[in-house]
């Protein structure tokens, strides 16, 4: 069935091009802690990654609803725009110029997964969902590096440059092919709360939240435990192998079909995953493999969440619904970021940094048990 995806017209390049467009969501939190740190705390570069964050969860949902109405290139383009200008201010000095580079990163989420049913039949579907879970990862493997390897040559002000050459040339990219500029929302009735009406996608949400707060307060912590182990350049292979995990969990997992029923029991290992980070070996090489370790069960529970949108959102907020998704995602990465960082500006020793991520994802799993029972019930 994968190989059937793949081969599919148009499958390959509108995933190419989306990861290519969403590799600053890999780069830009490392660029920004390395370009923070040159002045800033901590707590400070913490929360500056929380703002930029917040911006891309402010952003999403309503560029996704625009995209629902609309067209999907020109929505695009103008965030693509509107966020390359806010990098480059922010190289410039312009610290909440962190937040408009949040805000304008195009919905590539949203705007490839609205794609799968255009592009395929109903039963390769999940197997899409799946494989574009696990080359998500590619984003956080090379996303990393490629900052670091940006301010190692040419100074923490690259970083944020080449972050947002890569954004701009994925979007140019992924809006050019003919299936993009081909879509076009489904026409149903419209609703103020959008996507939100759901209540089991709110559910749903909250539940995301928290798993997001679990992986977003990773950075920072791997940040300061480089730091302590005297050298920052650790941070972005740390990351780097947590997200070589991911790939491999979700590699895995294109060969076992996901739904909702499982999402209680993918949150908690999901979150037992990082448990063993807690022994921050003094080797940082100990610590890459407890980081691959870490990311196992990530793509599992997207794939899932994923499909599980699928037969919950309303009509008509397809797009509006999965950008939601990285909303929720976004916004506890941005609030993991901000708080593990207060953390550790309070506190000493790098094991502390680390806690925050297995106790916020584990609260998800009872939070998913009611949706996991809709979902047996619909399905029976």
């Amino acid at each position: 069935m994968l190989t059937v995806v793949l081969r599919t017209a148009q499958v390959a390049r509108v995933l190419a091009a989306s990861t290519l467009g969403r590799l600053p969501l890999g780069a830009a939190p490392v660029a920004l802690l390395l370009f923070a740190r040159e002045t800033l705390s901590i707590g400070a570069a913490g929360a500056l990654v929380g703002v930029y964050t917040a911006g891309v969860a402010v952003g999403g949902p309503v560029l996704a609803r625009v995209a629902d109405r609309l067209r999907q290139p020109p929505v695009m383009l103008a965030g693509a725009a509107v966020s390359t200008a806010g990098f480059l201010l922010l190289a410039s000095g312009v610290l909440l110029a962190a937040l408009l580079a949040g805000l304008g990163a195009p919905p590539f989420e949203a705007g490839l997964r609205v794609l799968w049913r255009t592009l395929l039949d109903e039963e390769q579907v999940p197997t899409a969902y799946t494989l574009d879970i696990a080359v998500q990862e590619l984003i956080f493997i090379f996303g990393p590096l490629v900052a670091g390897a940006s301010v190692a040559i040419g100074g923490p002000v690259a970083g944020l440059w080449v972050t947002a050459g890569l954004q701009l040339l994925g979007t140019v990219w992924f809006v050019t092919t003919p299936v993009v500029r081909g879509w076009r929302g489904e026409h149903a009735e419209r609703h103020w709360a959008g996507a939100l009406r759901s209540g089991r996608l709110r559910l749903l949400l909250v539940a995301v939240v928290l798993v997001g707060t679990g992986v977003g307060s990773l950075p920072v912590a791997v940040i300061d435990y480089a730091e302590s182990a005297g050298s920052r350049s650790w941070s972005s292979w740390i990351l780097a192998a947590q997200a070589t995990g991911a790939l491999t969990g979700g590699l895995i997992n294109t060969r076992v079909k996901v739904d909702g029923r499982r999402l209680p029991l993918l949150a908690l290992c999901l979150g037992l995953g990082f448990a063993p980070l807690l022994l921050t070996p003094s080797s940082p090489v100990l610590l890459l493999l407890l980081a691959m370790v870490s990311g196992l069960f990530l793509p599992p529970f997207l794939a899932a969440t994923f499909v599980t949108v699928d037969r919950i959102a309303p009509a008509g907020t397809a797009a509006e619904a999965f950008a939601w998704v990285a909303t929720a995602f976004s916004v506890g990465a941005a609030t993991g970021a901000a708080v593990d960082g207060a953390i550790l500006d309070v506190t000493t020793g790098p094991r502390i940094g680390f806690l925050l991520s297995p106790l916020v994802i584990m609260l998800a799993a009872p939070l998913l048990i009611p949706i996991a029972k809709h979902v047996r019930a619909a399905m029976n």
